[in-house]
């Protein structure tokens, strides 16, 4: 079982105080002491720390997600929908998805304690600058759900990135990244489901300026800053070393396939390159 699934069986070592503490008290239905550390970094995490940022990690992505799909003033079905699909894409007991639902309706209230969960998130995390990169990757994932991003989300999304030490610069680069994700998940969904089958192989997945995109580089990089961009990305989005800085466990699928269309990508430009 894995530490997420202890806690929500109620069998836990240590306690979250705070606003995380607080929200995930009320949605599995305990009681948290109100002690919090500091976001100390140390190079290898003891069980107890690990165990302290998975939880962040879980009740943030869920309450937060709750908070952006209420920006725009209403919670859409595509914004509910894709809540789900995340949700699904987790090995959740059905305790830990009840758990997740109600923290993001938590996050829809108007007295969503927005900013004192992002610090204590980014105090938890500390510098695992990683885990913040997955965490608004996930957020602009929801806020994409209905095909748009609406400008009160955005600024939502921007705040969101200030409170948690993450520029506007990386926040566009990121949002470029997702974009392109976004269009390659469609392109491999049309490409199964309306009957071309017969296409050739080359044509799976994203085009070549998606390519790009992805890996944040242009038709002009270099071939050694390509792969190096490449193997960013991928230590980035490594699911074993994510789980290592504290990414739940529930969540090493979500990593898994980014770095599956990171690969993708890496590799179509390598076969338009050696035409």
């Amino acid at each position: 079982m894995s530490w997420l699934g202890k806690v929500f069986g109620g069998t836990f070592g240590f306690m979250l105080g705070g606003p995380l503490g607080a929200l995930l008290g009320t949605a599995i239905g305990h009681q948290f002491d109100r002690g919090m550390e500091g976001g100390d970094v140390l190079p290898r995490l003891e069980p107890g720390r690990q165990h302290r940022i998975q939880m962040a990690f879980f009740t943030a992505t869920f309450s937060v997600m709750g908070h952006l799909a209420k920006a725009d003033g209403r919670v859409s079905e595509a914004e509910i929908e894709m809540a789900r699909r995340i949700m699904a894409r987790m090995d959740l007991t059905e305790e830990m998805r009840q758990a997740a639902v109600r923290l993001f309706n938590e996050g829809k209230s108007p007295r969503f304690p927005l900013d004192d969960t992002l610090d204590q998130f980014r105090r938890e995390v500390g510098r695992r600058s990683s885990l913040i990169r997955l965490f608004l990757e996930i957020l602009l994932q929801a806020g994409y759900a209905d095909g748009s991003l609406h400008p009160a989300e955005e600024r939502m999304l921007l705040h969101i990135c200030h409170r948690l030490n993450f520029s506007r610069f990386e926040f566009k680069a990121l949002r470029a990244f997702m974009e392109a994700q976004l269009r390659f998940s469609q392109a491999r969904y049309q490409y199964q489901y309306t009957g071309r089958r017969q296409a050739p192989p080359r044509r799976q997945g994203p085009s070549l300026s998606d390519a790009y995109a992805i890996l944040g580089v242009s038709p002009s990089t270099s071939d050694a800053e390509i792969k190096k961009s490449y193997r960013r990305l991928m230590s980035q989005h490594h699911p074993d070393k994510l789980v290592a800085k504290g990414l739940p466990e529930e969540m090493v699928k979500i990593a898994t396939e980014k770095t599956q269309q990171i690969r993708n990508a890496y590799e179509i430009i390598q076969a338009h390159r050696k035409r």
